[in-house]
């Protein structure tokens, strides 16, 4: 698909805290397509482990990184972290804006802390766009089980935020629901965007049998290591799975607060020699493995936030033509319809059982890797969400975009 557009003269800095750019690839997807559509691009993101440089111009785009106080783990530990990237996100905007005047804020949540720096230029005329990845008041719950006095103030900075907004983008239906009934925002205001996967970054190989360490079947994961990802679930599973074969061999690929504590717990489930604990890994070895798995996995616990969030790594998988198991949560159907099997919540030996059934039925595992492929091709990629993004900016920059075929936008000045 191709898309015309001319942003040329706009200026717009994108904001994101929880992952650096470019390993976040949503946030690095939305950038080069506006950068391509002649938009002048600065991004502002923490430094983490591989992306060290405080300032980087990359394909055309400016990167101003910052510390990070420390990756958090409790609510005390966010409050530090959070109020330490609100002061570096000032202090790099102002930055920016005196360099050249930026014309949008893209704000990235989590936190949703972000619209205090919008608002300090929003007096020059600067609009804020709120792209929701989390809806942070389920994240606080998934995370420490409770509504206390940080529960309600997560309630309080999502009002503020939406309130602040002049558009929003929505990650999925749900997301955009929430945006329009909890946060009053106008509905023509919120646009769905989903994070599509690029196939030009996920090509099929035919992988590299050294990651089934001699085993017959690879299983695959990729995601945070975080307590409502579920890992503690998979490795109950393959517990299970192992007692009765032996040819399996596991792949988590992956990093996060609890990777260490997870690496543990498979050490003391006697798990080391049929789980490997990659980390964070280049985008050519997370490729590498996943084209070797025979089956991916999908273990996010049920919680409102799991429930009512879409997943990229299951429309990466998709992407790869893999089948997937995962507990049944509302938007992971509606991304991977027939491309899954799914097991009633937290089950952990009906997990295993649908593991086994699928390695045992190759015909069913490319019925679903294949079907699961088209769609991504036909209907998911960003090849398709592009033009959604570019047609929602249109509005932002008070540009006419207007759709020449079905496959391609031109913006009309």
């Amino acid at each position: 698909m191709t898309t015309q557009a001319d942003f040329s003269g706009k200026h717009i800095l994108i904001i994101v805290e929880n992952l650096p750019v470019p390993f976040d690839r949503r946030v690095w997807q939305e950038a080069t397509t506006l950068r391509e559509a002649g938009a002048e691009v600065s991004i502002i993101s923490p430094i983490m482990k591989g992306y060290t440089r405080r300032f980087e111009h990359l394909e055309g785009i400016d990167i101003y990184r910052h510390p990070l106080a420390t990756e958090a783990d409790g609510a005390l530990g966010y409050l530090f972290e959070y109020s330490s990237a609100l002061f570096w996100w000032t202090i790099l905007a102002i930055k920016v804006f005196a360099r050249k005047r930026f014309h949008v804020i893209h704000g990235c949540n989590p936190p949703d802390l972000i619209f205090l720096v919008a608002a300090l230029f929003k007096p020059f005329g600067v609009k804020y766009v709120f792209d929701h990845h989390d809806i942070n008041p389920e994240l606080y719950i998934a995370k420490f089980g409770r509504k206390d006095l940080f529960y309600r103030l997560m309630v309080l900075l999502e009002r503020l935020t939406f309130k602040t907004a002049n558009f929003s983008i929505a990650t999925n239906e749900s997301y955009k629901e929430i945006a329009i009934r909890r946060g009053k925002m106008d509905p023509n205001k919120v646009q769905v965007i989903r994070s599509g996967p690029k196939l030009d970054r996920l090509r099929l190989t035919s992988g590299n049998p050294a990651y089934r360490k001699g085993r017959q079947y690879l299983v695959g994961y990729l995601g945070t290591m975080g307590e409502q990802e579920g890992i503690d679930l998979l490795l109950q599973s393959i517990e299970i799975l192992t007692r009765r074969r032996q040819d399996v061999q596991f792949a988590i690929v992956g990093g996060g607060t609890s990777l260490e504590s997870l690496k543990a717990m498979s050490e003391q489930m006697g798990l080391t020699d049929f789980v490997d604990f990659y980390g964070r890994v280049p985008d050519e070895k997370m490729v590498d493995i996943l084209n070797t798995a025979d089956v991916c996995v999908n273990p996010d616990k049920y919680s409102d936030l799991n429930n009512l969030s879409t997943m990229n790594k299951i429309m990466e998988y998709m992407a790869l033509k893999k089948p997937v198991v995962q507990y049944d949560l509302k938007e992971g159907r509606v991304s991977a319809q027939e491309a899954s099997l799914y097991v009633s919540h937290n089950n952990v030996s009906e997990f295993a059982y649908r593991i086994e059934w699928l390695l045992d039925r190759p015909e069913e595992r490319k019925r679903m890797g294949e079907y699961g492929y088209r769609r991504v091709l036909n209907e998911l990629s960003w090849e398709y969400e592009q033009v959604k993004l570019l047609r929602f900016y249109g509005r932002v920059l008070n540009r006419t975009v207007t759709a020449l075929t079905k496959t391609s936008v031109s913006v009309e000045l």
